[in-house]
């Protein structure tokens, strides 16, 4: 790009918002180096590469259960019951039911790529240039604040059809039936739907925060010109 483009899409970026300034650069031939379209471009393969990587391992069976860093474990009020069956011979049980609420999360973030497509896709240039030089969490960030309403409106009637499914609704009402019927214990009625929605949730923001971290620390994790260039103007920064 010559000295009097360059000037001019100065003056034009005084004058408009990041929008108009992006197509603006569309109209004029990016550079060798890294020019504005490559920023948005570089986040964009960075979060596909969290999802097609990381991700999808949690679909897989145990894809929750046997990953320490995404395991859902028993919500605080249920600890108790988890206790109170051990404590009276019922263990087989009590891991019977938490296995089940991990085999449901895992069926619900098969919901999660088209959601997660469509939000990377509408990234904007401003949203990727703070992206890129924010902290190593930035583009997860992102991705969570863009879709948590659309995933928690997807994972949530899945995960309770996924109870049915896989046995969880009856695993659970036999759980709660023998824990209640023990002598002097508060009986409990948990919400464990909302539970373990916002559990598959959170394990799915963790994953593509692993594979973020990754390619913002480690170079031979940048597996395409277009991720080396753009990262490098982080590296810079640092």
């Amino acid at each position: 790009m010559n000295m009097k483009k360059f000037l001019i899409l100065i003056t034009v970026f005084s004058l408009f918002g990041c929008a108009e300034m992006q197509q603006v650069m569309n109209q004029f031939p990016q550079s060798n180096g890294t020019g504005l379209v490559d920023i948005s471009g570089g986040l964009k393969e960075a979060l596909n590469n969290g999802i097609s990587k990381q991700v999808t391992k949690l679909t897989a069976t145990d894809g929750f259960y046997r990953n320490e860093a995404v395991k859902i474990l028993l919500p605080a009020e249920l600890r108790k019951v988890d206790a109170g069956l051990r404590s009276v011979g019922l263990s087989s049980l009590a891991d019977e039911g938490l296995k089940v609420l991990n085999r449901a999360a895992e069926d619900a973030v098969k919901e999660a790529t088209p959601i997660f497509v469509d939000a990377v896709k509408n990234m904007s240039f401003a949203d990727a240039r703070g992206i890129l030089m924010g902290n190593e969490s930035s583009a997860t960030n992102y991705l969570q604040n863009s879709t948590s309403t659309a995933l928690y409106g997807k994972f949530n009637p899945v995960i309770k059809n996924s109870f049915t499914k896989v046995g969880a609704d009856k695993v659970w009402a036999s759980i709660i039936t023998k824990y209640n019927s023990i002598p002097l214990v508060n009986k409990v009625n948990p919400d464990l739907t909302d539970y373990v929605t916002n559990q598959a949730m959170n394990g799915v923001f963790k994953m593509v925060a692993v594979e973020e971290k990754n390619i913002r620390t480690n170079l031979s994790s940048r597996t395409s010109v277009l991720l080396q260039r753009v990262f490098a103007l982080q590296d810079k920064k640092m």
